[in-house]
């Protein structure tokens, strides 16, 4: 199906041009066929020789009626604009001209109605040239008439031609409904109408609502009133929806494919239209068929930041307008360029902003995103309307490789200047990590960690393996002292009592430890670097299994130091556990300890 706003100033010839292309009476309210007057939206369809079904969203003239327009024209693709050759071209077409201006519209038929009251050659020709100059560019045009039936084939076959000339939509697309209609029908609930842009609605479906995050089941659908299993893009569409809050939904809420798209208060945009410093400070933003005042703060010349009262789905390159409702006006159509734009909370951030959204290009670029954003999650990128350029480094999160080269830069120097500037601290703990280089994320952290072979991780403490931190003379003395008494009995771990007289606190052992001239195998507990290996080699002579008695006997030790030294070499692969009581010595090879850098 293809989906066609009727636009332009009449509204006799407009909803009578309608009538006439599908007999179907656009108008739905009697006060609106007693006036001769569109008051809010109508719909109509029929169906043309190779192009099938075409839908029509009759939108009201009226300048006063501009708000119910813009919530018809907002989702759909193109236009059939209509001037009376008897009225020619009114203020009213000037607006409804800059609306589909502003929206980028770039498919329109002109048809010149009421050609029977009035020679239409004047009408069209300056209604060419002023949609020449828009958007729309150069359009095909057809004089019409709905009484006599003049024109009325030629006009069918241009709307072939528009239907056969629009994009294909992507029916695999991400699903955002604008509602533009809502209406209970007694037995089935809350029915919404909206144009399907793209994307697939199916019977049974979950859609979350933008507005409150509430999640509705799909329990029908109809397009053109029959009703159907899925509907595919580009459609008219009735949705028969139920869930928490179905009965509060209104015109301009938006449904969506739930966990895929972004609600936002605060958007960048590009301007099409007055310069950014002459943009009245309050407006309203028109985007699919919501309407939602924003505060407008100027940026560069063409672009700004707008500040919505309400937050709305969005993603990077849509088209919205801005209207001064009170001045009957479009000071702009908007292209948006950023849905998570940074804070502008420093001296100089408004201008920097300015310099960097001059070389957005307003259409989504992955590449370009990840490089303004250094790190991002892969799923967010995705809802803002972003194709991923990379795989993820960590978890979800997808990094420029430039900022990443530079976050492994500067954990290296946190490791380093870590070690330097408290030596008797054991690494760098990976939180403090992760708040040093400001990432949102621990895992990013240990991916960071992973790509660089000149750092280690023991206990969630970082190391730097290319050189061990320097022991204070006072510390380096007291663990001298230590070390001889060790090599006097290489497993008579000191006693308590023996640190405490050489002043060695537990965070001293630990520096010790961390520069590799003691091996701490429990609190309090230390030995010399290699004394597992040793161990390991004098355990290996006895009769296997063996014993934690028998152990220290032949290590001729206590119990105290026995059993986490025992406890250690299972860790490191030194031995093996048979049961609960009996180890035995692993193959020649089997284990090696893993001293931190």
């Amino acid at each position: 199906m293809h989906v066609v706003a009727t636009a332009g100033h009449v509204d006799h010839g407009k909803s009578a041009l309608v009538r006439a292309l599908t007999g179907m009476e656009p108008d739905r309210w009697a006060e609106e066929r007693r006036r001769g007057m569109t008051l809010d939206l109508g719909f109509a369809w029929t169906r043309l020789a190779g192009a099938g079904e075409v839908a029509f969203v009759d939108v009201p003239g009226h300048e006063r009626l501009v708000g119910n327009m813009l919530a018809g024209v907002g989702p759909v693709p193109a236009a059939l604009f209509v001037v009376a050759a008897d009225q020619g071209w009114q203020p009213q077409s000037a607006e409804h001209l800059a609306v589909l201006d502003a929206l980028g519209v770039r498919h329109a038929v002109l048809a010149v109605s009421r050609s029977d009251l009035a020679d239409p050659a004047a009408a069209r020709e300056e209604a060419l040239r002023r949609i020449a100059g828009t958007s729309l560019g150069t359009v095909p045009s057809v004089a019409v008439s709905a009484v006599t039936g003049h024109g009325m084939q030629d006009l069918r076959a241009a709307l072939t031609g528009l239907a056969l000339a629009l994009p294909a939509p992507d029916p695999a697309a991400d699903v955002r409904l604008w509602i533009d209609r809502v209406f209970t029908v007694r037995g089935r609930g809350t029915v919404v109408t909206g144009t399907l842009r793209a994307g697939t609605l199916r019977e049974g479906d979950r859609l979350e609502l933008a507005r409150t995050g509430a999640r509705l089941r799909v329990r029908g659908l109809q397009t053109l009133k029959e009703p159907r299993p899925e509907v595919t893009a580009v459609a008219r569409v009735a949705v028969n929806v139920h869930g928490p809050g179905a009965g509060e939904l209104r015109r301009g809420d938006a449904l969506l494919t739930p966990g895929r798209w972004l609600t936002t208060d605060t958007v960048d945009v590009r301007l099409h239209g007055d310069p950014a410093r002459d943009m009245p400070r309050h407006l309203t933003l028109h985007a699919g068929s919501a309407a939602v005042p924003v505060t407008v703060r100027p940026l560069g010349e063409d672009t700004a930041r707008l500040r919505q009262a309400r937050a709305l789905p969005l993603r990077i390159a849509d088209r919205a307008l801005l209207r001064d409702p009170g001045r009957h006006r479009i000071p702009a159509g908007v292209t948006v360029l950023d849905v998570r734009p940074p804070p502008l909370t420093r001296r100089g951030s408004a201008a920097a902003r300015a310099r960097e959204l001059r070389a957005a290009s307003g259409t989504p670029d992955g590449a370009g995103e990840l490089r303004r954003r250094g790190l991002v999650r892969r799923t967010e990128l995705l809802a803002m309307g972003v194709a991923p350029p990379a795989e993820p480094v960590a978890g979800d999160w997808l990094a420029d490789p430039a900022h990443w080269a530079g976050l492994r830069d500067a954990l290296r120097r946190a490791v380093e200047q870590h070690a330097d500037g408290r030596p008797l601290e054991p690494g760098l703990p990976l939180e403090a990590a992760r708040q040093a280089l400001g990432l949102p994320d621990r895992s990013l952290v240990e991916a960071l960690l992973a790509a660089d072979p000149a750092l280690g991780q023991r206990d969630g403490r970082l190391y730097g393996s290319r050189r061990r931190p320097a022991l204070p003379p006072p510390v380096r003395d007291a663990v001298d002292a230590v070390r001889a008494d060790l090599a006097r009995a290489p497993f008579r771990a000191p006693e308590t009592e023996r640190l405490r007289e050489l002043g060695l606190t537990p965070p001293m052992l630990a520096a010790a430890a961390t520069a590799g001239a003691l091996l701490r195998i429990g609190d309090g507990i230390v030995l010399l670097p290699d004394a597992d290996a040793r161990a390991a080699a004098v355990l290996s002579g006895l009769e296997q299994p063996f014993t934690a008695s028998q152990a220290r006997r032949a290590l001729d030790t206590t119990r105290r130091v026995v059993i986490p030294l025992l406890e250690h070499l299972d860790r490191h692969g030194f031995t093996v556990r048979v049961d609960g009581a009996l180890r035995r010595c692993a193959a020649v090879g089997a284990g090696n300890p893993a001293v931190p850098g």
